[in-house]
């Protein structure tokens, strides 16, 4: 009954994380973004106190069933290790812990964070390093299953899908997805949760509680055959049973319940187990014969309402040629990402400091972004994480999705009354490329399309050319995405080291 409640609520979290990063429309977001919030590392870097003393609380009493449950990465690799038990038909063995590896990571992972060496943190981080994966490898598959069904739609007379564009976002985040899916493949396959006890640092971080749990699985030497199932089918390899001895490592223990329902004899059980010697070689017998009768815990959670999924197919269309026309005439350049003086960070981060010092590079607010503005930096101090470009669109002043969906507080949630007055970037004009200022066409695109007035016309001679005021300027980017220059437009935004507002973000989600 235990395994069979933990693979259901398992099956919901990642069914419903993995949703919320394939999801586009921002239907979604609604209903499961809540799921990301849960997540130890984003709850701490947000300073989400109410999600930090739940979560430390549960593995307290019920022990790192996180890692079990809730971690979308860690009920990946169980799935990844059934088919390898499944397919090799070799049982697990026990596995001493290896603790100059698995607290050296740790060890270093907090200095790292303290430090804001970036890299490392969004490497190591289970949740991020997952969303990594399902943005990078699983959601282009999604968008052209929408493309598809599209397509098949529009023929019929019917637009219920619209088409998606599918671009490559960043190569230095997709090889880093693809090492990472090998990495983890290779050592679920045959090692089950290797990665969870060996390297990840919340899986460490939590085992310092897990030890002391109020509940474990405990065994029972007395009925106890040693007959070495549960060690056999331990996925976190730390049961070890001898001819004289049965040792449960409870701090690697991720209560997956598989050896309760393997043991034959009745041998183990999840019992309430506070004070019991939790680092002894040998698990002492429990000679209350009350307690050998019937006492299991169940573990309770509350209700998970989850909506219903858009759940879309493979892709109908050929992907757009690379080169379009003007007219069929002309051939019209892709635009290119300009050399920024600054990077642009959101609306709503305050600023690349608090950005990039609390964000773990998810890149969920990649998978939402409507109007493909934000995309992984390449840049090795911040790579991974997101940063603005509008060679494919521009922030609406409508759109407060990233906000609403950030999990760590790296954006903070805003209202649309409110986006506009926060100036995140400045426009500024190089005026040997500008049709206007070099006499090569009439244009004037950009003071036209300006939603704040920052940008005017000024003549210069017989010539005019465009003029930003600084102080009105929001850097949207609109001004930049529909200039006509190519490959590099006329008029580049630079990012703000700390954002301007008349008015402070609204601090919901910090918890």
């Amino acid at each position: 009954m235990l395994k069979k409640l933990r693979v259901a609520l398992a099956w919901i979290f990642w069914v419903g994380i993995t949703l919320l990063f394939l999801d586009f429309t921002g239907a979604l977001h609604g209903y499961l973004g809540w799921m990301a919030k849960v997540q130890f590392l984003p709850a701490v870097l947000a300073l989400n106190l109410g999600v930090i003393a739940a979560l430390v609380l549960l593995t307290l009493v019920f022990g790192r069933v996180y890692c079990s449950i809730i971690c979308p990465l860690g009920v990946f690799q169980d799935g990844i290790s059934w088919l390898g038990t499944h397919k090799s038909k070799k049982p697990y063995r026990y596995k001493k812990e290896n603790k100059w590896l698995r607290y050296g990571v740790w060890v270093a992972f907090v200095v790292c964070l303290i430090l804001g060496v970036h890299v490392v943190v969004t490497l190591l981080a289970p949740y991020s390093a997952y969303g990594r994966m399902v943005q990078n490898l699983l959601q282009p598959v999604y968008l052209w299953g929408n493309n598809l069904l599209a397509a098949l739609s529009e023929r019929a007379g019917s637009y219920a899908f619209y088409e998606k564009e599918v671009w490559l976002k960043s190569v230095s985040s997709l090889v880093v997805a693809i090492v990472t899916l090998a990495v983890i493949v290779a050592l679920s396959f045959k090692g089950g949760r290797t990665y969870c006890n060996s390297i990840c640092p919340v899986g460490t971080t939590l085992s310092f509680l897990s030890r002391f749990s109020m509940f474990r699985p405990m065994i029972d030497e007395e009925k106890c055959k040693h007959c070495k199932a549960c060690e056999q089918h331990c996925k976190a390899r730390c049961i070890e049973i001898a001819q004289d001895s049965a040792h449960i490592d409870h701090s690697r223990c991720v209560d997956c319940f598989n050896c309760i329902d393997e043991c034959k004899f009745g041998a183990l059980k999840y019992r309430w187990a506070w004070g019991a010697g939790h680092s002894e070689p040998k698990v002492k017998n429990d000679n209350n014969p009350q307690n050998d009768k019937g006492r299991r815990a169940f573990m309770t959670g509350t209700a998970l309402a989850v909506g219903a999924a858009a759940l879309k197919g493979i892709e109908a269309r050929a992907q757009e040629a690379a080169k379009k026309t003007d007219g069929g005439f002309a051939d019209i350049l892709p635009k290119q990402a300009p050399r920024r003086e600054k990077p642009i960070t959101p609306p709503g981060s305050m600023g690349a400091r608090n950005f990039y010092l609390r964000c773990t590079g998810c890149q969920l607010c990649i998978a939402e972004c409507p109007n493909n503005v934000l995309r992984p930096s390449g840049d090795l101090e911040h790579l991974m994480q997101p940063e603005m470009s509008f060679e494919k669109g521009y922030c609406r002043p409508e759109c407060t999705r990233c906000g609403e969906l950030c999990p760590a507080g790296a954006i903070l949630p805003i209202n649309k009354e409110t986006k506009t007055r926060f100036h995140i970037g400045t426009a500024g004009v190089n005026v040997d490329l500008c049709l206007e200022a070099t006499g090569k066409s009439p244009c004037g695109k950009c003071a036209e399309s300006c939603p704040t007035g920052a940008i005017i016309m000024v003549r210069q001679g017989e010539r005019r050319r465009p003029a930003v005021a600084e102080e009105v300027c929001i850097g949207c980017g609109k001004c930049e995405y529909l200039c006509p220059v190519r490959p590099v437009s006329a008029i580049v935004i630079n990012g703000k080291t700390v954002h301007i507002s008349t008015q402070s973000p609204s601090p919901e989600g910090r918890g």
